[in-house]
């Protein structure tokens, strides 16, 4: 009787999560075999070796979280503010991104270390920040505040898992509304103009 092969994905799947656990030294084929509970040969059914495997991880982590991301966004439709408020909505909640946010910051933290890793990064962080542009681009015309509430958004959300700030009365929830309205429905974010610096 033939023994079915644990899936590629798995191998990925498994991967991220020691990544967003331990960073990237805690990807270790064998540790990962274990965690499947197969032997570590059929690793090399798919990949070639750790770095493949390290690759296959960075490869998904950026298409779900760029791609796959944009795509929920645009399906859901609307104009501009409608799909911002999404985007927030998703990122707020967390809805189907919990492992990926979680190894989104992994990824920010092994970036301080290797090179090729922070330029993958920044190409990720790029695509994000055009995406934020052209949806803060259709409601205001000022460049600069464009790019302020662009810049306010996406450190948000690298920042919000790191603050562990209470609000009073408030809720965390009633402070990303109130944070979403004053991006989305101020005239003009203070101190910014159309001179560009």
């Amino acid at each position: 009787m033939a023994v079915a092969r644990t899936p590629r994905h798995k191998w990925i799947d498994e991967g991220l999560r020691a990544l967003a656990a331990g960073g990237p030294d805690a990807v270790q084929i064998e540790a990962l075999a274990k965690a499947l509970g197969v032997s570590k040969g059929g690793f090399y059914g798919y990949f070639s070796d750790r770095r493949a495997l390290l690759q296959e991880m960075l490869d998904r982590w950026e298409r779900e979280i760029t791609d796959d991301v944009e795509a929920r966004v645009e399906q859901e439709g609307g104009d501009a503010k409608a799909r911002l408020r999404h985007l927030f909505a998703i990122v707020d909640t967390g809805d189907g991104l919990d492992a990926t946010i979680t190894t989104d910051l992994a990824i920010r933290d092994w970036a301080r270390h290797d090179p090729a890793v922070a330029e993958r990064l920044r190409r990720v962080d790029n695509r994000h920040m055009d995406y934020l542009r052209s949806l803060f681009r259709a409601f205001c015309a000022d460049e600069d505040d464009v790019e302020a509430r662009c810049l306010i958004t996406f450190s948000l959300y690298i920042a919000d898992r790191f603050v562990l700030a209470d609000h009073g009365d408030r809720s965390r929830a009633d402070v990303h509304e109130l944070t979403t309205r004053w991006l989305l429905d101020s005239p003009r974010l203070p101190g910014t103009s159309t001179a560009r610096r």
